[in-house]
């Protein structure tokens, strides 16, 4: 039975979960179109692990990926925010809660995951930071450990949403790809460079997981005044 803890609240304002202070403004429609097209690229089985990850630093990835959580809860569907960037994590940051214990220490059975996954204001969300950084983050994203998170997660959630290092510069997400339903690359437009989203396809491809989707983020849009756009294709 997965244990209920405390709600917290979003405090960064860096990190706005539009999706959740302003659900119908035309960003959070974005937000609810790629759900929409996650929930329709698997005719076969349907997707519950998904990872997000981008090709490069600072590509809106994190963010992204907490608003598809926002959006995906918002279907009445319970949903799990996994910080998996066991480098640089921001989840913590992003909910304004501290990062003593998460999935670093789920990994290690210094925790269950029932004790340690966080509840949100937003209902069915719930998050599960990255915990204290590792020395060793590979070996533990590649263990028998994270394969039974995986079983374990999916028994309790809906769906179970992955935040990654950037592809091209760790081991890290290519581990995770292999392990998940599917990936979605996001991409900064203007910023991103067309090798680099070649090469994070490759490695992907290369670790056997299916690409969900390409995130175009930070699209400048001239008709009106919003100037992010999200299309998953």
């Amino acid at each position: 039975m997965l244990k209920r803890n405390k709600k917290f609240k979003t405090t960064d304002p860096s990190r706005k979960l539009i999706a959740a202070l302003d659900p119908k403004s035309p960003i959070s429609e974005q937000y609810k179109s790629i759900r929409t097209n996650i929930q329709y690229s698997s005719v076969d089985e349907e997707l519950k692990t998904i990872m997000v990850t981008s090709s490069g630093p600072a590509e809106g990835k994190s963010t992204t990926v907490a608003n598809l959580a926002v959006v995906f809860s918002q279907l009445g569907k319970k949903v799990l925010l996994v910080d998996a960037d066991l480098r640089k994590p921001t989840v913590h940051r992003t909910f304004g809660v501290n990062n003593l214990f998460g999935f670093t220490t789920v990994l290690t059975k210094q925790a269950t995951l029932a004790n340690t996954v966080l509840e949100t204001e937003e209902k069915d969300l719930f998050i599960l930071t990255s915990g204290p950084i590792p020395p060793n983050p590979a070996e533990l994203l590649s263990s028998k450990s994270m394969e039974q998170f995986i079983e374990e997660a999916k028994e309790q959630f809906d769906y179970v949403l992955f935040d990654t290092p950037p592809l091209l510069a760790v081991a890290d997400p290519q581990i995770l790809a292999n392990k998940v339903d599917g990936s979605i690359l996001v991409v900064f437009s203007g910023r991103t460079e067309i090798d680099q989203v070649k090469k994070a396809k490759e490695l992907l491809v290369n670790a056997q997981s299916k690409l969900v989707g390409v995130i175009l983020n930070h699209k400048e849009m001239k008709d009106n005044d919003y100037y992010y756009y999200y299309g998953a294709k």
